[in-house]
């Protein structure tokens, strides 16, 4: 259950990114699902009752993020509120993972902006001083 949580709060995070400069473009979901597929479910050993892998929902959180429109500051907080509340099972592993996703996401489209930066700053300064 902890994983598909993670990889769901996961997802918004990359909405978060994505969506922060008010557009998600075609590349930066198209650089989300290569990631997931190539990176974090080639890795990851947990499934669902269906057998998915619990990787691929960070590609079906961020779908429903960004049908739905949600708010970039509440998906990005979510993420951080997520990680601190289980902060004890959160891994060295998943916080590599995790910012190398969001570095990788946010450049995937016209380079890293600005606003994409402050995001990811955020993020790395919750990850170091989250208790391990």
């Amino acid at each position: 259950m902890f994983y598909r949580q993670f990889y769901s709060e996961l997802g918004k995070l990359l909405f978060a990114l994505a969506s922060v400069d008010g557009h998600v473009s075609k590349k930066e979901k198209e650089a989300l699902k290569e990631f997931v597929k190539k990176e974090l479910a080639p890795a990851e050993k947990h499934t669902d009752k269906f057998g998915t892998d619990a990787a691929f929902y960070t590609e079906m959180e961020f779908d429903i993020a960004d049908d739905e429109g949600m708010d970039t500051e509440q998906a990005f907080e979510s993420f951080l509120f997520f990680i601190e509340e289980h902060h004890t099972a959160i891994d060295d592993r998943m916080r590599k993972a995790t910012l190398k996703v969001a570095k990788q996401l946010a450049d995937s489209y016209h380079k890293t902006s600005k606003k994409e930066k402050d995001l990811i700053k955020r993020l790395e300064e919750k990850l170091k001083v989250l208790p391990v």
